[in-house]
């Protein structure tokens, strides 16, 4: 069944158990989830990437159909999920098993999107697009909010902030929780303060997920793809960063096969390597072999190709693929 944004309170969260929520809005659809469901769950909760369930089938499906996943109730998040999880949420839906919530979280899917296809015709699926908040749907939130803590604020304000959410109410959540802490103690803000206190979410940075995904640190990297608010133009960026360091990785272990000290390698490498960037470069030289990285680099070259291919979809592709390589 297909159910609009605003006819999300029509859904009986209660009697429900298999949701796919898609669109670019992951605000919107993070507040869902947290208000809708994981209350109703309280710590019995379980979340994956859609990579871990394709690669781990067999022992996911076993741990629900045997219920030794499940005590009572549960709910399972999917994260980055595609139409290659198709089948899988299929054959869960047809047993008909009523002590699990599965919530599919997808980005933009076309009208030709199988899983798409299975919920919006499903009769006890619920298929929710979530699509961009625009400027006044923004700015009645910005409202209510100043007008709760009954300060005055000015439109061209209300329109600076919703311009800097990028039509993302998470955006906007995060930085009203800025201001909302500076105003303790205070009654009045100026345009000018707002300005320096608000700069958009805070993001952990491409360095840092591409750092952790080469030095095999899967917990982490899967973590900051799941905290990150990463858009589709953010695509090319991210594959240049994880060439150009795993470019760098193959230089050292070039030059380890004349000098074996990998600390003397790292130290007098140029352009130089920062400091505290020295010991994660060092873990990402020990766990890669000259080989597997120049086979990487390879790969990294054609999921270039296959994202420009597949702009939509370049979120997934890029997202399973660095997953990929932290195992």
């Amino acid at each position: 069944m297909i159910f609009k944004s605003y006819e999300i309170n029509k859904i009986d969260f209660l009697n429900n158990n298999f949701y796919l929520f898609y669109g670019e809005n992951e605000g919107f659809k993070n507040q869902i989830i947290k208000n809708q469901l994981e209350k109703k769950f309280n710590d019995k909760i379980f979340r994956y990437e859609e990579s871990e369930i394709l690669n781990n089938k067999d022992s996911f499906l076993e741990k629900i159909y045997t219920k030794s996943f499940f005590e009572d109730q549960k709910l399972i998040i999917i994260s980055r999920s595609t139409d290659k999880v198709k089948d899988v949420i299929e054959g869960i839906i047809e047993k008909e098993i009523k002590d699990i919530t599965i919530v599919l979280n997808s980005s933009i899917l076309d009208k030709k999107s199988k899983l798409r296809s299975l919920f919006e015709k499903g009769k006890n699926t619920i298929c929710i697009p979530f699509y961009a908040d625009n400027i006044k749907t923004l700015n009645e939130q910005i409202n209510i909010f100043f007008k709760d803590k009954n300060i005055k604020i000015s439109q061209e304000t209300i329109n600076l902030l919703s311009s800097r959410c990028n039509g993302d109410r998470q955006n906007l959540k995060n930085e009203l929780d800025k201001i909302e802490n500076y105003l303790k103690n205070k009654t009045k803000i100026s345009r000018d303060e707002i300005i320096k206190i608000t700069n958009l979410a805070e993001n952990y940075s491409v360095s840092e997920l591409i750092d952790n995904c080469l030095a095999k640190n899967q917990k982490k990297t899967v973590n900051i793809l799941n905290e990150n608010n990463f858009s589709i133009d953010d695509c090319i960026l991210i594959v240049r960063t994880l060439l150009m360091k795993s470019k760098r990785i193959h230089e050292i272990k070039k030059q380890e096969n004349l000098s074996k000290n990998i600390d003397s390698i790292i130290s007098s490498y140029k352009p130089p390597i920062f400091w505290k960037d020295k010991e994660i470069v060092k873990q990402q030289a020990v766990l890669w072999s000259e080989k597997n990285i120049q086979n990487l680099i390879y790969e990294i070259n054609n999921i270039e190709l296959l994202i420009k291919k597949n702009s939509t979809n370049s979120l997934n592709i890029l997202s399973d693929f660095i997953i990929t390589q932290t195992n």
